[in-house]
């Protein structure tokens, strides 16, 4: 639980009790088995892909992101009514963003990674031309797959009746995402380069976050994810918009960037990927940059509109990536239950109800 003295960012309130209940009972009798049905429709797509070595990113980034699909899909507890379209769009979404981080991990060329993710913004641009994402990519035979994704998202973009009034926000950050492509730079200094430039050219006036915060943030598709959900209602307003834009900029986006990258710290070092939570100078600094971020992020969302609707997002969220069995690892098991805490009450509450779906639906480790 929190420290003595300080404020839950999530208290357990009768509202939040019912905002919980209502979104355990819209996931169980039906977000979980409509994420998996277009999970599945994308799995038998991708075993049909005819290059062996692109089958093996798609399929790799289904059977091991899967947690992400579903964090996407969570979204579809904010609307009023269950939203099939907005579920698929969501999805279908999150599911080109995890393969093509596994793609541009396959080529990790600046070029190649910034073409690559160029999809992200297509996917949100209904009526725009395509790119050829694959141009500096040694391996191109998808059979079709990545436009598939890009397609599937455009479709179903053009049918949300508040689409038009998000969509110059949700193009702009897709255009942010491309910060994605530089993240798998196999030269750490020019990595590094490029990303503090990229931060000082994005976000020229903005102090309260460094430069690897910032590119960390903006990796997440979070933004877009809310902005999407919330055109599925047609009396959206302006100001839920720049609200919603508001509180998941910056902080739950970062939240959960540096919680991705806590989990994955060891697999990063072994393996050499770009660990952003490694760039803060020790490990004292990087928690408690972590707690903030988690407390933020609560706050911002129990501010909102339904405010315990997406405080139970953010707060599945910072549990789904703290129950991860890596989380759990000795070396990181003290200081996971002290990033826990930040999260208050309702993160409490979720921890071990995250951990026993993991271990029911076996993804213990995704």
């Amino acid at each position: 639980m929190p420290p003595a003295g300080s404020v839950d960012p999530s208290p357990l309130s009768p509202a939040q009790i019912r905002a919980l209940v209502g979104a355990a009972a819209r996931e169980l009798s039906w977000g979980l088995r409509a994420v998996s049905r277009e999970m599945r429709a994308w799995r038998a797509m991708a075993e049909s892909i005819p290059d062996a070595t692109m089958r093996e990113d798609a399929l790799h980034a289904l059977d091991h992101k899967r947690g992400h699909a579903d964090g996407a899909g969570l979204f579809t507890i904010l609307p009023r009514r269950r939203d099939r379209e907005l579920l698929a769009l969501l999805v279908a979404y999150e599911t080109l963003v995890d393969f093509l981080d596994n793609v541009s991990e396959r080529h990790p060329t600046p070029v190649n990674g910034e073409q690559l993710h160029r999809a992200l913004g297509d996917a949100l641009d209904p009526g725009g031309p395509l790119t050829d994402y694959y141009r500096y990519h040694p391996w191109k035979d998808d059979g079709g797959y990545l436009v598939a994704l890009v397609n599937a998202c455009r479709e179903r973009c053009r049918v949300l009746p508040s689409f038009e009034r998000v969509r110059p926000l949700v193009r702009r950050e897709a255009h942010r995402a491309l910060v994605l492509g530089m993240n798998d730079d196999d030269d750490p200094a020019r990595r590094d380069a490029a990303l503090r430039a990229w931060a000082a050219r994005e976000y020229p006036d903005e102090h309260d976050l460094s430069w690897f915060e910032l590119s960390g943030a903006a990796s997440a598709s979070l933004v877009v994810h809310v902005l999407l959900t919330l055109a599925a209602e047609p009396d959206l307003t302006e100001p839920e918009i720049g609200g919603a834009y508001a509180a998941h900029w910056p902080w739950i986006a970062l939240a959960t960037t540096m919680l991705d990258s806590y989990v994955d710290q060891t697999d990063d070092e072994a393996s050499g990927n770009h660990s952003y939570i490694a760039h803060y100078p020790d490990r004292d600094t990087a928690i408690r940059r972590l707690r903030q971020s988690i407390g933020r992020a609560l706050g911002a969302a129990r501010e909102l509109r339904d405010g315990h609707r997406h405080a139970v997002i953010v707060g599945c969220m910072i549990a789904l990536y703290l129950s991860k069995d890596s989380a759990s690892a000795p070396e990181l098991r003290t200081t996971t239950a002290t990033v826990a805490e930040s999260g208050g009450s309702l993160v409490r509450l979720l921890l071990p109800i995250l951990r026993a779906w993991r271990t029911v639906y076996a993804q213990r480790s995704v």
